[in-house]
């Protein structure tokens, strides 16, 4: 059921993981220059400024998981503050305008490839991805949507229990980016799912409001629709209600990132699922993908140029 009156925790059964993934994480949060390497993370600087580094890094390791090159992954990150918009975001007749206006209060923006629309991503939002190779036979988006919804849920419940036994899924109505598989405590959205394929494999994205003000971020995409449409009637775009937004510390789960990632990886082992870091990956095949490998820069730049 996707009617907002079920536990997607009901649906692990719907669809699995691969019992071995790896972990690569990009966190924009300066302390975590110190950990180097060693744990994968970055912080924020150079290249990894542009919004579209991000997805074009998933783009690229979603190819090569295709491809066999690295096996099935998960992508944790943040960014230090944007907008990622939908295509037919952009297509608003002053999207322009709106973006350059988002744009000079030191808020960066890009148009994403995976579907849905507009979103605010900043240090108390976590994006998680799975990046998996298709399989034969029939393959059902909904699952996958389950499958994540699930991860989330459980990840919830790691910390906050009583939170986690409230989620639904279901569409937000005047919710930001609103979905099928939006989840939502009390009525109030605080994540929101999305999907896109390649050839030989496909990757699901949750953007998940962790800690921060849900009305606050609302607010901001309310303004990018009013200054994108300009009063013009008859344009196809939501109509966002702020109040509709909340992070999860403002409905009684997680208060922090780092919460709710050490949670999410507790979740896995509970699995049974056997999850290296991309940088044991890299001591044992010589595999390395990084924000400023040359084929994830050249990947923004055809994002850039295709989308923008």
């Amino acid at each position: 059921m996707i009617n907002g009156r079920s536990n997607p925790a009901k649906y692990t059964e719907m669809s699995q993981l691969p019992q071995q993934m790896v972990l690569f994480e990009h966190w924009d949060r300066a302390a975590e220059e110190e950990a180097g390497d060693e744990r994968n993370r970055v912080a924020v600087g150079g290249e990894s400024d542009d919004m579209l580094i991000p997805f074009a890094f998933e783009e690229t390791l979603c190819r090569d998981v295709g491809q066999g090159l690295v096996p099935p992954s998960i992508h944790l990150w943040s960014h230090q503050g944007g907008v990622a918009l939908g295509l037919r975001d952009s297509k608003l007749p002053y999207a322009g305008v709106a973006m350059r206006r988002l744009e000079e209060q030191g808020i960066r923006t890009a148009v994403r490839h995976s579907g849905g629309a507009a979103v605010p991503l900043d240090e108390g939002v976590i994006n998680l991805s799975l990046i998996l190779p298709k399989t034969r036979g029939k393959l059902d988006f909904h699952d996958d949507f389950r499958l994540m919804a699930s991860l989330i849920t459980e990840a919830v419940a790691i910390s906050h229990p009583l939170a986690a036994a409230q989620i639904k899924a279901g569409e937000i109505t005047h919710s930001y980016c609103p979905g099928d598989f939006d989840l939502a405590i009390g009525g109030r959205k605080f994540c929101g799912i999305a999907q896109r394929r390649q050839s030989h494999a496909y990757f699901v994205h949750a953007f998940i409001v962790v800690s921060g003000s849900g009305q606050q971020r609302g607010e901001l995409i309310r303004r990018f629709y009013q200054d994108a449409a300009c009063g013009e009637v008859g344009l196809s775009y939501p109509d966002v209600w702020p109040e509709t937004i909340a992070g999860l510390q403002e409905l009684g789960g997680p208060d922090t990132t780092e919460v709710f990632a050490s949670a999410l990886q507790q979740v896995l082992t509970n699995r049974g699922i056997h999850v290296k870091s991309a940088a044991v990956l890299t001591k044992e095949t010589g595999y390395t993908l990084g924000y400023k490998d040359i084929r994830v820069l050249e990947a923004a730049q055809k994002l850039r140029e295709r989308y923008a």
